[in-house]
């Protein structure tokens, strides 16, 4: 059976008999379509059918809860920041997502002494975790609060891009001024060890 389907549309109930295959994603129990394309059921072992969409032309990417996101932060207040995620994954979005990372989000211990303006700032990069699709005004909802994500692209108040210096810290390297963000801990592909 093949049908073209659009990115958000429900395929069917996640089931032991259907699983969430390439170009799909699981929400609240069922099966939605990620890209635009032919929808493909492909029958694997013991009567479970993978349910797949191989996409059409450009390839549409919709973030889904657990994906890392690459957002540029729009604007700050005191109990969260907005986003407009621009990468999911490897893939660049032609339109961004509307996102959203609340206080109680950014870090995974001391909660209660996060400071929204010493994390990110209107302009940073941040890497973040898809927790959940959120609403219509929210958008999405992300998560900061692992090492390996937070602030990766920050300009001091001069216009230089910034150095980071600590996990709360980032540095002008022209005026050596030091401003707060929630530094993600990025770690270079030659150094990272691929497991076997």
């Amino acid at each position: 059976m093949t049908d073209f389907v659009v990115p958000g549309i429900r395929l069917c109930e996640s089931d032991d008999r259907h699983v969430a295959g390439p170009g799909t994603y699981l929400q609240h129990g069922y099966i939605y379509s990620s890209l635009l394309g032919q929808l493909n059921l492909v029958h694997l072992k013991n009567n479970v059918v993978s349910v797949e969409v191989v996409g059409a032309g450009q390839v549409t990417v919709v973030p889904s809860p657990g994906d890392i996101v690459t957002v540029k932060i729009a604007n700050v207040n005191p109990r969260a920041a907005k986003v407009q995620i621009v990468c999911v994954k490897d893939a660049v979005l032609s339109e961004p997502f509307k996102g959203s990372i609340r206080k109680e989000d950014v870090r995974a211990t001391e909660k209660d002494k996060v400071e929204m303006y010493k994390s990110f700032r209107p302009g940073d990069i941040v890497l973040a975790r898809v927790i959940s699709v959120g609403d219509a005004i929210s958008g999405y909802l992300l998560t900061t609060a692992e090492n390996e994500l937070g602030a990766v692209i920050a300009k001091s108040e001069s216009g230089s891009s910034m150095i980071p210096v600590s996990w709360t810290e980032m540095q002008c390297p022209q005026t050596y001024t030091k401003e707060f963000r929630k530094v993600a801990k990025v770690i270079p592909e030659h150094l990272a060890i691929n497991p076997v």
